[in-house]
């Protein structure tokens, strides 16, 4: 998400209300994949108002030092708050996805969760976070993305006036081929799940470390699952 991308005030102040269905019927599992058994020095791009703290919390034991980046100013406020009641020593920055401020190989996990939609460009992001991860590191991403059929044709409809309101989220995004073709990351787990309310239904998580281009494999995915 680029500093320029930012909520209507009133959009990130009522947030946490607008997705209090999601986040406690439907996220938590998801959540929770992304934070599991996550050691060292964790990034989080685009951490919103913190509501992967109280999951990386449990994990705490295992993370060093946690490095929040949310470029929008409301958002960043809420997470700075919550990030002082939380087990585990942490940071927050306004820095641009396309442009982390951390050192080349720093961080053993990075973490992304509904942000890649209003990332302005995708494919520097990736190449930022293959960068700043450990060559044993991991990306772990949920992230909301087109639909298939008339939900999908709906979203591309709506997302020009969509993404004006909402800190330029984009409805309609292909995220699984961009990591996969990308050329310094490798998807290694992929699924999709339908979850959330209409207009956002479909679902993208996984994980990729970083590699050079040769020697790549060819990413599989799994059956689609419905969270409903």
């Amino acid at each position: 998400m680029g500093n320029s991308a930012r909520f209507h005030p009133w959009i990130a102040r009522l947030y946490d209300y607008i997705n209090v269905y999601f986040e406690h019927r439907q996220a938590p599992a998801h959540r929770e994949y992304l934070a599991r058994e996550v050691s060292g020095t964790v990034v989080e791009i685009g951490a919103g108002t913190g509501t992967m703290l109280p999951y990386l919390e449990r994990e705490s034991a295992g993370v060093a030092e946690y490095c929040a980046v949310e470029p929008d100013p409301g958002m960043r406020e809420q997470l700075t708050r919550r990030l002082r009641d939380v087990a585990f020593d942490g940071d927050v920055v306004a820095a641009r996805a396309e442009q982390l401020p951390f050192a080349d190989d720093s961080a053993d996990a990075v973490l992304a969760s509904c942000v890649f939609c209003s990332i302005h460009d995708i494919d520097g992001a990736l190449a930022e976070i293959a960068r700043v991860l450990a060559p044993d590191g991991e990306f772990r991403f949920f992230e909301h993305v087109r639909s298939p059929g008339l939900v999908g044709r709906s979203q591309d409809l709506l997302t020009p006036l969509w993404r004006r309101a909402g800190g330029n989220c984009h409805l309609n995004r292909e995220f699984l081929p961009r990591v996969s073709d990308h050329p310094a990351l490798a998807l290694t787990e992929a699924e999709t799940h339908t979850a959330g309310h209409y207009p956002i239904r479909e679902f993208a998580r996984g994980r990729a470390t970083p590699e050079p281009v040769a020697g790549r494999t060819a990413p599989s995915t799994t059956a689609a699952v419905s969270d409903r």
